[in-house]
């Protein structure tokens, strides 16, 4: 998936049997109890909401893993808008495998559908700028290649995966550090002495610290909790010479009026952690 570079296949299997460890234990046993071993069956996934499906692809990496036997038949693919009433994909074998896999596969599909119609909404308030939407962070342990899966597939863009793969410094790197401008200087020379090459990207608070920060000849400038007013004169100031990222309790209400201050991303946790889950359902097809 070169579209997505933080999901590997050794990711995705460490993922799926963890899960799997988690919710089986010893033993599916009411399957085991009353289903027969050699019953063959087939379900289909039903959707229950409005918005935009995600998690097709993974889901059937799951059947796969579990059963390579089974078979899956889809009518829709991830970033499709679906509305109530439609059916994503039918699963076809062993009647055993689809009802131990069947929650695994909703868990994650209703979440990351969740999250992809957040982020889509977001993206569509701030269409017609040049503005972006951007994830944070603020994602499930353990579940974050696929909140930010679902991120990518609803529209929106991922910001850092994690704290290696770019620099960010917050308003604590800078109190403890002393200034911007030292902890800036500290991160160039331990880049150049660890042979790191990553973006740097530094937290401000005021008018008074995007001057600091423009200064250092950083990649990002982040402007946090900026009034719309502080929003529009650090964009002028800082002139297209760095790109701006907005951040700190964003909102469905205020997202577009900060859009249109000019700034090149807008960072938003509440895509992901206040997505609410998209109502699916697996189902037996009598």
């Amino acid at each position: 998936m070169k579209e997505y570079p933080y999901i590997t296949n050794e990711k995705l299997q460490l993922f799926i049997r963890q899960a799997f460890l988690e919710d089986v234990g010893d033993g599916d046993h009411s399957t085991l109890a009353c289903v027969p071993y050699d019953s063959v069956q087939e379900a289909e996934l039903k959707v229950k909401d409005d918005g935009i499906i995600a998690g097709i692809e993974l889901a059937k990496i799951i059947f796969a893993t579990f059963d390579p036997s089974l078979k899956i038949e889809t009518y829709k693919r991830d970033g499709d808008r679906v509305k109530f009433g439609d059916i994503a994909f039918k699963v076809k074998g062993s009647s055993q495998s689809i009802l131990t896999c069947e929650r695994l596969v909703l868990n994650c599909m209703q979440r990351m559908s969740g999250i992809a119609t957040y982020a889509n909404e977001m993206m569509s308030l701030v269409s017609g700028t040049n503005t972006k939407i951007l994830d944070t962070r603020k994602t499930t342990p353990n579940f974050r290649m696929f909140e930010k899966w679902a991120v990518k597939i609803g529209g929106a863009e991922n910001h850092r995966f994690g704290l290696y793969d770019m620099v960010m410094l917050k308003d604590n790197h800078v109190d403890f550090s002393g200034s911007i401008t030292k902890a800036v200087e500290q991160t160039k020379d331990y880049l150049a002495n660890h042979h790191l090459h990553l973006k740097i990207e530094v937290e401000t608070r005021n008018l008074d610290e995007v001057k600091e920060a423009l200064d250092t000849n950083v990649d990002f400038i982040m402007l946090d909790n900026f009034s719309l007013d502080e929003l529009r004169e650090a964009v002028k100031l800082i002139d297209g010479k760095v790109k701006t990222e907005a951040s700190g309790g964003i909102t469905k209400e205020s997202v577009r009026a900060i859009a249109e201050t000019g700034v090149d991303f807008i960072s938003s946790g509440a895509i992901i952690h206040s997505a609410k889950n998209f109502d699916l359902s697996l189902k037996a097809i009598k």
